[in-house]
């Protein structure tokens, strides 16, 4: 669903990412894991189209994102660390309009469904987003995604700042997600989250992708000494 074939990003002489290749499937949750200024949103932001490849191609469903903006874009969804959604709007109004510009009419009573599958409390539905915790918003968020029917989750730094209940809350989300055949690409600091909820891990840094692998294969601690082995060299 998701692949990256040598896939550079370089700002003057400087090089955001260097020759990643990288393959997801359909039901895979890869996480990559790096300090910040490692490459991770840079990736992200490429299979989003929105910045440009300096040299190789990002693809979703075999599709070259550069050149298939619009073919793409409708079989992805977006989680970024801070969901933008109007304030002034209940949870269930935001997502009427945000698949409205998406060109999906919903009834009133399958969007509130949704938001119910992806864990928003009954009772916040209604109610407008200024009083919704960041983990709430992040469930609107899925919640667009089943709207849509996106066989593809983008998402960068979605768990960073929620509470471990509202962290365990948002895997649970994601596996569930995962068992309906979506593809996601997460980026995340917490390395407990992608070997708990993780199919496959990589770490980065400097823009390169040092290592990448199944998750089952590395046990935490085993993830943990890798993880700043390379940090530290």
């Amino acid at each position: 669903m998701l692949e990256a074939i040598d896939l550079t990003k370089k700002y003057g002489d400087f090089t955001a990412l260097k020759s990643l290749n990288l393959t997801i499937k359909e039901g895979e949750i890869f996480c990559l894991l790096g300090a910040n200024g490692a490459g991770k949103s840079t990736t992200i932001n490429l299979f989003l189209n929105f910045i440009e490849a300096t040299k190789g191609s990002a693809t979703i469903n075999n599709l070259d994102v550069a050149k298939y903006a619009k073919e793409t874009k409708e079989l992805l969804s977006y989680i970024p660390e801070n969901l933008m959604l109007y304030k002034n709007l209940s949870g269930l109004e935001n997502l009427s309009f945000f698949c409205g510009l998406g060109g999906k009419t919903q009834h009133k009573d399958e969007l509130e469904n949704l938001l119910e599958e992806s864990g928003l409390q009954v009772d916040f539905i209604q109610k407008r987003v200024s009083s919704y915790s960041k983990g709430m918003r992040q469930k609107v968020g899925i919640a667009l995604a089943r709207a849509r029917g996106a066989k593809v989750l983008l998402l960068d730094e979605p768990t960073s700042g929620l509470d471990p209940k509202a962290s365990n809350e948002f895997s649970e989300l994601l596996l569930d997600m995962k068992e309906k055949g979506v593809a996601t690409l997460m980026t995340t600091h917490d390395l407990f989250r992608a070997k708990d909820t993780g199919t496959h891990i990589g770490i980065m840094k400097e823009g390169v992708l040092l290592e990448k692998f199944e998750t089952q294969q590395v046990s935490f601690q085993d993830l943990e000494k890798m993880y700043l082995k390379h940090m530290h060299n």
